[in-house]
């Protein structure tokens, strides 16, 4: 029979990180990186270096832990739960994961360790203004000029940009829909420009332009032309960390509201006791159960070699709209106060939102799930 628990490893590794979440990064430290230009708490990212935590999926020969989905889920219900401010996912996960797939001997050397111990900080430059999550979203130019390339357009929702060393520039070479490739940029070279914007969530993302950029071959991750596939190749697996960033956020989102419904009284009795609202609850905590146990399936295909293709968008899919539905539920419950700043469940209702538009909304995953269905 299949297990899907985690193993005592594994919930000694989820424990480590609740610890190191519970000291380093309550909710009053979420709340005071909210817009932050750095976006993230030093003392925490030294912590999760320390603890080997931010290479955990990145391969031992240079650094990393070499583990697989299962402890990155561990390690990301937690990230979720505490709502943790950090360039884990994208500069460990998805740029390190690149590098690691595609990258360069010399790439592999300079970066990886530097990724996994916290040193640098790597972030993919991916969508572009007015413009979807496909190959055909990709209008940002690389164009020969020499031994190298010119980079020209304009990216958006860069996460944590100012803070990092390098930006993946995912760039057009050719008019055929996958000649895309991924660069390595300078977020300080000549040409780059950055802006902050301002987000549902309060986190940390830049508008990145980039006006005739230039860059060497020694800079292009992977083979001609293999970028797109690159990425996706990378962004599958990360797709089950955000399904379980959303389950651990909506597990304690849940628990904040099942505890508020228990103790505040309307009528002489609490609200849990009223039929609908208890009903609501009930509905939240099925629904998020079985969230859980997608994204343990998918964490533990991925483990084992199996593959991911619908698996992964399911997860992401039911994980997020599940996460989204049990925060909007639990503003009902709590009513006007639960907008207020003073209350904590704002904070995941805000972040549940963006998490289920962020990296590939609803219809791309709807789409990837009925491609693998009907093709």
């Amino acid at each position: 029979m299949l297990d899907l628990d985690f193993s005592p490893e594994q919930e000694m590794l989820r424990q480590t990180a609740r610890d190191v979440l519970e000291r380093h990064c309550p909710l009053d430290v979420v709340r005071e990186m909210e817009d932050n230009p750095t976006g993230y708490p030093l003392s925490l990212w030294t912590q999760l270096a320390q603890l080997d935590l931010i290479g955990l999926m990145l391969p031992e020969e240079f650094g990393g832990s070499g583990m697989t989905l299962l402890e990155g889920v561990a390690l990301y219900e937690e990230l979720g739960r505490a709502l943790a401010p950090t360039p884990h996912f994208v500069s460990a996960v998805l740029c390190g994961g690149a590098i690691a797939r595609a990258g360069s001997d010399q790439q592999k050397s300079q970066w990886l360790g530097a990724i996994a111990s916290g040193d640098a900080i790597l972030t993919p430059a991916w969508l572009e203004p007015e413009n979807g999550f496909s190959p055909r979203g990709i209008e940002l130019r690389a164009t020969v000029d020499g031994d190298g390339y010119r980079l020209n357009g304009c990216k958006r929702h860069v996460a944590f940009a100012a803070a990092a060393d390098r930006l993946v520039v995912v760039a057009r070479i050719g008019e055929d829909e996958g000649s895309i490739d991924l660069f390595l940029v300078d977020p300080t070279a000549v040409g780059v420009s950055l802006r902050q914007q301002y987000t549902i969530a309060s986190d940390t993302q830049y508008e990145v332009t980039l006006t005739d950029v230039a860059v060497g071959l020694d800079d292009r991750i992977g083979a001609d032309g293999t970028g797109w596939a690159t990425w996706q190749e990378v962004l599958e697996g990360g797709l089950v960390l955000l399904a379980a960033q959303a389950v651990g956020g909506a597990r304690y989102a849940l628990e904040i509201t099942t505890q508020y419904a228990k103790d505040r009284h309307q009528f002489d009795k609490p609200l849990g006791a009223f039929q609908a609202l208890a009903h609501d609850l009930a509905d939240a905590v099925t629904a998020l159960d079985g969230a859980e146990q997608l994204v343990h399936e998918a964490a533990w295909a991925g483990a084992n070699g199996r593959p991911l293709a619908s698996l992964a968008p399911m997860a992401k899919l039911f994980a997020c709209s599940t996460y989204r539905d049990i925060t909007a539920m639990a503003q009902q419950i709590f009513g006007g106060i639960g907008f207020t700043l003073d209350f904590d469940i704002q904070l995941y209702f805000r972040r549940a939102k963006q998490l289920q538009v962020m990296w590939a909304n609803d219809r791309i995953l709807e789409d990837a799930v009925a491609a693998e269905l009907l093709d």
